[in-house]
């Protein structure tokens, strides 16, 4: 049995559609497969810099995000080590991806980085949709990204103590607020006649006013 340290993140932002794959992929995680304590699943949202702690703690770490590879969208890609801050910075749609380059260059600099690194990247569709959820492209890609996360452990003899075959959203020990559950905040979503899909309101009626 392995007794290495692995820590599963998704890192994004729900809010930005697309964005929030790679929380989804953990999310989805959480509620299909109970893990030995050595395993963490981490909700890392956009938090940057305070996932450094975590980052350090670990002994094989699995990433999962949204990267935009110029590719189609929904297309997969797998990045391993070294390759991994690289493709981190070589496009990058938002801060917490630069945020996360500098995770893992604190990590190195204090000699405390993971001895195995996978990212699992996703090409987005849509991101300037404030409010929304995944695209079909990219959600048709969640199932496959778990495969790849469990092989690539299994690959270390590490596999899930259980698996909930009939999960129920709700009833597993959430790793975010459960009013962003991802059943929970589609069905909250308003029609398009009632939101405003491309920002804060409040700041876009701000600018109006000041240029008015």
């Amino acid at each position: 049995m392995n007794t290495d340290n692995v820590l599963i993140l998704g890192i994004g932002n729900l809010l930005w559609a697309d964005e929030g794959f790679g929380v989804r992929c953990v999310e989805l995680l959480n509620q299909r497969y109970r893990f030995a304590d050595t395993v963490s699943l981490l909700d890392g949202g956009t938090q940057g810099i305070y996932l450094v702690q975590h980052v350090q703690q670990a002994d094989i770490l699995v990433v999962f995000d949204a990267i935009d590879y110029g590719l189609e969208p929904g297309t997969l890609k797998v990045v391993r080590d070294d390759e991994v801050p690289k493709f981190m910075g070589a496009k990058q749609m938002s801060l917490h991806q630069t945020g996360f380059q500098e995770v893992l260059a604190m990590a190195e600099f204090t000699g405390a980085y993971p001895r195995e690194l996978i990212l699992i990247g996703v090409q987005p569709q849509m991101l300037e949709d404030f409010g929304g959820s995944l695209t079909e492209p990219v959600r048709a890609q969640l199932d496959r990204s778990l495969e790849i996360a469990l092989e690539y452990l299994a690959e270390r003899d590490i596999r899930p103590l259980e698996t909930i075959t009939a999960p129920t959203p709700g009833t597993e020990e959430p790793l975010s607020p459960q009013q962003l559950a991802l059943e929970r905040y589609e069905s909250g979503r308003p029609d398009e006649a009632e939101a405003f899909r491309h920002g804060d309101i409040r700041f876009v009626n701000m600018t109006r006013g000041e240029e008015d």
